[in-house]
């Protein structure tokens, strides 16, 4: 004998030559299963219910979307670090702090150029850093 004793043969296998009084469990699943494509055959020829609920978006839209908001997030940040490091140079921080906003919005610049390009993970990944670099040299004051 061989295979582990507590498995099941899977139900394509069994059914070929198994066809046994034994088996109405099996012929519901299966009618329930040919029931329900025939349902969503019927609910795919349109309809207002259908237009509202389950429509899948269309994914050039959704990666445009996507490329919108992380060039949009990469600017903001990168803009705000840009005036953080302004403000905190004409003020009595120590250098580190200035330059710190500096590099993280340098960072966010560059995280916003990749997701201009739809490179939207690592864009994401960069933000993050960016804002991980502000959030450090803030740290120093």
């Amino acid at each position: 004998m061989s295979g582990r004793a507590d498995s099941d043969t899977h139900p394509g296998i069994s059914e070929a030559g198994d066809t046994e009084a034994g088996d109405t469990e099996a012929d519901d699943v299966r009618a329930a299963a040919a029931r329900d494509g025939a349902e969503d055959a019927d609910d795919a020829g349109g309809g207002a219910e259908n237009d509202a609920e389950g429509e899948e978006e269309d994914p050039a839209q959704v990666a445009r979307r996507a490329r919108w908001t992380a060039a949009g997030a990469g600017a903001l940040l990168a803009l705000a670090g840009l005036a953080a490091a302004l403000l905190r140079l004409t003020g009595p921080a120590p250098a580190l702090v200035p330059a710190a906003y500096a590099l993280g919005a340098a960072v966010c610049a560059l995280a916003a150029f990749l997701g201009s390009r739809g490179r939207t993970r690592r864009a994401l990944w960069l933000l993050i850093a960016g804002v991980m670099v502000m959030a450090l040299g803030d740290q120093f004051d």
